[in-house]
């Protein structure tokens, strides 16, 4: 069995940081499985939104902390970073339309 490859390593992140990145991976893997472009069936589409209620809410509520302790910015190139990281990339896929096929 081949060895899978090194992941690079996160980026330093503050606890919020972390908090926003992972609520807003788990926000992009239920909108990937909503997406009626590439679900199969509407029962797990309808699972997906409505725990899409829930992840939402925790990813307000974990902007709101960011906020309210005064953290104003985000710094997008060290959270694309970890979001690469994290596979952001392949998640946010599902969440756009797939190439139209030849046919």
């Amino acid at each position: 069995m081949k060895p899978l490859p090194e992941l690079p390593p996160l980026p330093a992140l503050t606890r919020a940081e972390c908090e926003l990145v992972d609520r807003y991976l788990e926000v992009l893997d239920q909108v990937g499985r909503i997406n009626p472009a590439r679900a199969a069936h509407t029962y797990g589409a309808l699972r997906a939104a409505q725990a899409l209620v829930g992840r939402a809410t925790a990813l307000r509520d974990a902007l709101t902390l960011m906020h309210d302790r005064g953290e104003s910015r985000l710094h997008a190139t060290t959270l694309a970073r970890a979001l690469r990281v994290l596979d952001g990339e392949r998640r946010a896929a599902r969440a756009t339309l797939p190439p139209e096929s030849a046919g």
